[in-house]
């Protein structure tokens, strides 16, 4: 699978808005770069986070923040704040781009064996 990488002006655009969110500690920018293109590699992938490449960081670390990120709502704040951008399309994903397994949508279950009769 390639790699995803963020233009340099998409990830200006979100660095920004990264600092100016209280509950997203960024660190080493370099580093939440990678991150995020880590995230974004899982998300259009599908792939389990074990299966993350190493070009990303230790998989651990990259599901922990994003874990953190998740729980503080900032995943949600960000589609929001960039929802209306249009270079930032390609690069926020919704339910728009993933799509969701069968059985997620209400698709009837398969059954194995009849049911039995009383």
């Amino acid at each position: 699978m390639s790699t995803v990488r963020l233009r340099d002006d998409q990830w200006a655009k979100i660095l920004a808005f990264l600092r100016a969110d209280s509950c997203v500690y960024v660190g080493n920018a370099d580093a939440c770069r990678r991150l995020l293109e880590g995230v974004f590699w899982i998300a259009r992938s599908g792939a389990q986070w074990r299966r993350l490449p190493e070009l990303y960081g230790p998989w651990n670390s990259v599901y922990k923040r994003y874990a953190r990120w998740c729980d503080h709502d900032v995943w949600l704040r960000m589609l929001q704040h960039f929802s209306d951008d249009p270079d930032m399309e390609s690069v926020l994903l919704d339910s728009t781009i993933v799509r969701a397994h069968p059985c997620a949508a209400g698709a009837p279950k398969n059954r194995v064996c009849p049911p039995s009769r009383p």
